[in-house]
């Protein structure tokens, strides 16, 4: 058959600073997923596209489209309001495991489709599955059951879903593109809509630890991805938050899992507490309660008993030990005075060069691997107090991991005051 377009002609109008037209954009997605546009014309066009940016317009029609490519899914149907959250991603970043069961816990449907880690980001499904006998491979009618019964549901995304993103995706990762702020938001966004939840809370990092560094280019994210909801009819926010200090105490799969139980038991660290409530606050208020106080349901139990019910639903013992790692190994602090510095990103990479990330897709991770910090931003220390454990079940990582931590750690003379505050630094709403 023949084609309405050349993909070298929508190449150029890009590379010269042209807005593509909506029919062009329809064409060069569903041509590049049919396999007609290759992958190096793909390629050409994406940088085209990081370098030349794209308008409201285009960036809603290229998300539209990559909607248009696989299904779409549907819960007006739950008889109670569909809410989500996704997050760009960051270092100890367990929100999502508290979070869910605390939003359903109020009777909200929250449809969780999370993903993998990769490099020094984790994944919500990693950590999940060091919880023994749990399963992230969910069918829709699975999903649908648990969302009615339950109330939450945290699992894979189907392959079904927005399947241009997930080629163009693999594209970027390997043709210096993934930095396009119109292709990052028309990438989360598409698997979001297609999802087909009622409402949307963004949780947008920056800092050392998170993909955007600068806090103009995270309101430039939260701002397209906001946009794009708003025009595809989907209520949407955005929280952007801090990821210069990691999220908690910890950063690994099982730790994680331990350290938000904390939080479902009405303890944990104050960062994570204070996220996940803000987070469900806005959650709640999309879904129409905007008079409860999302905390009293993690002092009262609600949170924790939706959570045993969601890990039971897909098969999980909530009550079994979690794994922990064989070896251990423990960083000290050089020097008296006030931790006034401790480097996300660094902490990130020690616990993925620990084996609780990967480097490809398919590699395994360890459930008991990670870093456990013993202090945050603001505390006291002494010269030789322990500051990190690391946890490993290959001790010969140890050494390349403190190499990750070298410099993670800022000490000041005591009677310094650190930079400590809120980890909320911004909203973006609708316009």
């Amino acid at each position: 058959m023949s084609e309405a377009f050349d993909a070298t002609d929508v190449i150029i109008a890009k590379r010269d600073g042209a807005a593509l037209t909506p029919e062009q954009i329809d064409w060069v997605v569903d041509a590049y997923t049919r396999g007609v546009v290759a992958e190096e014309q793909m390629s050409a066009l994406a940088m085209a596209i990081l370098l030349r940016g794209m308008d409201r317009a285009e960036i809603s029609r290229w998300t539209a489209a990559m909607i248009a490519s696989g299904e779409r899914m549907d819960f007006s149907d739950l008889g109670r309001p569909s809410v989500d959250k996704h997050s760009t991603g960051g270092v100890g970043d367990k929100i999502t495991l508290p979070l869910a069961p605390l939003v359903a816990s109020f009777g909200l449907a929250v449809p969780q489709l999370s993903g993998r880690g990769l490099g020094h980001t984790g994944g919500t499904l990693d950590k999940l599955e060091s919880i023994p006998g749990w399963r992230a491979a969910l069918s829709n009618a699975e999903m649908r059951e648990q969302l009615q019964t339950v109330g939450a549901v945290i699992c894979q995304a189907g392959s079904g879903l927005a399947p241009a993103d997930r080629k163009l995706y693999a594209l970027r990762d390997v043709t210096g593109t993934v930095e396009s702020i119109p292709m990052i938001a028309a990438s989360i966004m598409s698997k979001k809509i297609a999802e087909g939840t009622g409402a949307l809370v963004l949780d947008v990092k920056v800092g050392s630890g998170a993909f955007m560094k600068e806090i103009d280019d995270a309101r430039e994210l939260a701002r397209t991805m906001v946009d794009l909801g708003s025009d595809a009819g989907l209520r949407t926010t955005a929280l952007i938050t801090d990821m210069s200090t990691p999220l908690g105490l910890t950063a690994g799969n099982a730790l994680e899992v331990a350290e938000s139980l904390e939080v479902l038991a009405g303890g944990g660290p104050p960062d994570v507490v204070e996220l996940t409530v803000a987070l469900a606050a806005e959650m709640l208020a999309a879904g129409g309660l905007t008079d409860v106080d999302p905390a009293e349901h993690l002092t009262g139990g609600q949170a924790m008993d939706t959570w045993k019910a969601m890990i039971r639903a897909q098969d999980g013992d909530p009550d079994a030990p979690l794994p922990t790692a064989r070896h251990t190994d423990e960083v000290l602090a050089p020097a008296d005075g006030v931790l006034v510095g401790l480097d996300a990103y660094a902490v990130g990479l020690a616990a993925w060069r620990l084996g609780a990330g990967r480097t490809r897709r398919d590699e395994p991770v360890q459930a008991g691997a990670g870093v456990q910090l013993h202090a945050k931003p603001g505390a006291p220390v002494r010269a030789g107090q322990v500051l990190m454990t690391l946890h490993t079940d290959t001790p010969d990582r140890f050494e390349r991991a403190r190499e990750a931590l070298a410099d993670a750690v800022t000490i000041a003379p005591e009677g310094a005051r650190p930079a400590t505050g809120s980890v909320l630094l911004d909203r973006v709403e609708a316009r």
